[in-house]
């Protein structure tokens, strides 16, 4: 399969609505204090997702599942590293920075490993959008020193999952099956720690923290499973880029409920992640 460098306008939908979904639900998690307890529900609400997917879905060709594997991996460090993130800065800091780092990775990534070369108006967009995430970290106090590398390697994670799952989801023949077995299998973990060590908390949440936390775990599939769709319809670096939008739906959130402010920067940001959108979408 040779996906178009030029993304089609069903495939930008699918991405922003992404996005969108997932600012959403890593608010949600950054709301919730205790960020073991939130990504233990956020698991949980995946696995309960993900199972009806892999029921009801073709099981994904064999040829897939290296890439599968090794995707559960790394999707691990990146919730373990996201929990630090959201432990150590402020989400309108660390949110921005962990997705801004990705895209220009996934661009290199892609084109060494799956020979994915890009038009120069599309090599463009990316660097304009990653230009437009830049600016928002600029915005507000300077994240820490543990912020920022915590912030740092969650993206880098993000870089490579990308690329993997680009390549996996692709092999699958069953986009749905594929994103239903990787859901299970990578929620498995925290919910699994947080029941050996962390039952008496997880029993005790009032039942507003428990849905809110199941329902970002939902959310959760939904934005990775419609950009596992987009994966297997254009090339990656131009959706890794507009994937990161999401910090742009990320900054009006943390604006709005958690009173952190907007400002004339994050104003700017906004309008080169607009303008690298416009690129990346040129025929």
């Amino acid at each position: 399969m040779d996906p178009s460098t030029t993304l089609s306008a069903a495939v930008t939908l699918a991405v922003l609505g992404a996005a969108v979904t997932h600012a959403v639900w890593n608010a949600i998690a950054h709301g919730i204090k205790d960020q073991t307890l939130a990504f233990a529900l956020i698991g949980v609400g995946g696995i309960a997702v993900g199972i009806p997917l892999v029921i009801g879905a073709a099981l994904p060709r064999a040829d897939c599942w290296p890439y599968l594997l090794a995707s559960v991996v790394i999707h691990v460090f990146y919730n373990l590293l996201l929990m630090q993130c959201y432990r150590l800065g402020e989400f309108g800091q660390v949110y921005p920075l962990a997705r801004g780092t990705s895209p220009l990775v996934v661009t290199i990534l892609a084109a060494i490993f799956i020979h994915e070369h890009l038009a120069l108006l599309q090599v463009g967009g990316i660097g304009v959008v990653s230009a437009g995430l830049a600016v928002l970290v600029l915005a507000g106090r300077r994240p820490g020193r543990a912020a920022f590398l915590a912030a740092v390697g969650t993206g880098l994670t993000i870089a490579a999952y990308t690329t993997v799952d680009g390549v996996g989801v692709r092999l699958s023949g069953s986009p749905v099956g594929y994103i239903g077995w990787l859901m299970v299998l990578e929620s498995l973990g925290v919910p699994m720690f947080a029941m050996a060590r962390r039952r008496d908390v997880l029993l005790k949440q009032p039942p507003r923290i428990l849905l809110a936390g199941l329902g970002a775990g939902a959310l959760s599939v939904l934005a990775y499973g419609l950009v596992l769709w987009a994966q297997t319809r254009g090339a990656l670096a131009p959706i890794a880029a507009l994937r990161e939008t999401s910090v742009i739906f990320g900054a009006i959130i943390a604006t709005l409920v958690f009173r952190e402010p907007f400002g004339r920067t994050r104003i700017a940001a906004t309008v080169l992640v607009a303008a690298g959108i416009g690129l990346l979408n040129v025929t």
